[in-house]
């Protein structure tokens, strides 16, 4: 099947294979630590189950699948030459607490169900596909993020092994009682000159492509993010006995803060600014609160816009501090940068979905995912999947079949639009295949 092929034939093959992708992402979900929920955290019993499942997939498909040392199902259908460059395709397979069936998961799923596609028609490409689920891109069970991804981009930071869960088990201890070797993490690393290209199929966990009515897009970065916990710190007092114009009252100080972040998000294009939690210490009914204190969570396509916004918030926050005789201690405790897509895979993405006859959305990704530590080994690229009412990090996670389906055929497309060019040079593989109109 060739998603370029829009003959009734052909659409009923990309329909019937979108169903069984949405078939698969059903099973995937019972694979839970929590009964009732979706909760599968990285290296758990219900993660080895889930991988252990994903492998006999991708090894029915025609791939050679196996689990690497840091616990990435990695499934590689080979090209027609020997030691061909490698076209890299996946997402993540951990979830968020109560999380919906589609994150991370629809991207490994959806990867798998084209190369199966591939393999039926008898398809091989002059280049390598490897299908990738990453262990652990949401960071909920260790103190750490994007770890299988930063490995097989050569950044992994082995300090992170001695970081523990709740229960006191390091990741090192995780990482041996799922089977993995510790000792190894570094073969997983990639060299940049074997591949040509990472390619993420994602939900797209927030509303804008719902609101456009359209179900797909392409996106054309990920934002960056600056995390900080403030600490607001008045003079605590008698509720009853403290008059109004001689408080040192640190939580309204902390509301104001608050709505002044709000302000600035909302003056500012492209940046969004988040409290998402606020608390007073040592607070009590009758008494004026002596301390607060909340994060922020400031995110932008750009780092130029994200630093800005920083520097204009720390000064904001100081003169409100000041202004209400309080103290502020504001301190960064998170840092990404922003991350490009590659502009030729962008262009190559939009020449698909204009030929599915589908209006081409281009936006940017508010989220962060294993794309951002890919794109230090090699060029990459990011497609997005409607989502009923933008949600995502809930149960409530909703995609419908036939825009799984207007996505597997965008998928296949831009995988067979690569077997179509040729080789001129070995490097660089994107300057030959992905530049031509």
């Amino acid at each position: 099947m060739s998603s370029a092929d829009f003959s009734p034939a052909a659409a009923a093959l990309q329909r019937s294979a979108a169903e069984l992708l949405m078939q698969r992402l059903d099973i995937f979900a019972g694979h839970t630590d929590q009964p009732g929920t979706i909760t599968r955290l990285y290296l758990s019993r219900a993660h080895r189950e889930a991988a252990a499942t994903l492998t006999r997939w991708m090894a029915a498909a025609g791939m050679n699948a196996a689990i690497d040392p840091i616990g990435n199902v990695v499934g590689r259908y080979e090209g027609t030459e020997p030691n061909a460059p490698t076209l890299l395709i996946g997402s993540h397979i951990d979830t968020v607490r109560d999380a919906g069936r589609y994150d991370g998961n629809l991207g490994v799923l959806a990867g798998l169900t084209c190369v199966e596609e591939f393999a039926k028609a008898g398809k091989r490409f002059p280049f390598a596909i490897e299908v990738i689920a990453f262990g652990d891109e949401e960071g909920v069970r260790f103190p750490s993020a994007l770890t299988g991804s930063r490995a097989m981009a050569g950044e992994f930071d082995s300090n992170v092994l001695d970081g523990c869960d709740e229960s006191g088990v390091s990741l090192r201890e995780a990482l041996i009682a799922f089977g993995c070797d510790p000792l190894r993490i570094g073969a997983v690393a990639r060299r940049p000159q074997d591949m040509i290209a990472y390619i993420e199929l994602h939900i797209e966990q927030g509303p804008l492509l719902e609101a456009s009515h359209a179900p797909i897009g392409v996106v054309t970065a990920i934002s960056g993010a600056n995390r900080f916990e403030v600490d607001v710190i008045g003079t605590a007092g008698h509720a009853g006995t403290t008059p109004m114009n001689m408080r040192a009252d640190a939580l309204t100080g902390a509301a104001e803060m608050i709505l002044a972040i709000e302000a600035l998000a909302r003056a500012t294009p492209t940046l969004v600014g988040t409290v998402g939690k606020i608390e007073a210490p040592t607070g009590s009914v009758n008494v004026v609160p002596g301390e607060a204190r909340f994060t922020i969570d400031l995110r932008a396509p750009t780092d130029d816009a994200r630093e800005r916004a920083s520097e204009v918030l720390a000064a904001e926050l100081s003169m409100i501090a000041d202004r209400r005789g309080l103290r502020m201690n504001l301190k960064q405790t998170y840092q990404a940068f922003a991350t490009s897509c590659d502009a030729r895979i962008v262009a190559a993405l939009s020449r698909c979905v204009t030929r599915a006859g589908l209006d081409l959305q281009l936006l940017p990704s508010g989220a962060g995912h294993d794309a951002m530590a890919v794109a230090r080994l090699c060029p990459i690229g990011m497609l997005f999947v409607r989502c009923a009412g933008g949600l995502s990090h809930s149960p409530a996670e909703s995609i419908t079949v036939e825009d799984a389906s207007c996505a597997l055929g965008v998928l296949m497309d831009f995988v067979s639009s690569l077997d179509e060019r040729t080789f001129r040079r070995p490097e660089p593989y994107l300057d030959n295949v992905l530049a031509r109109p």
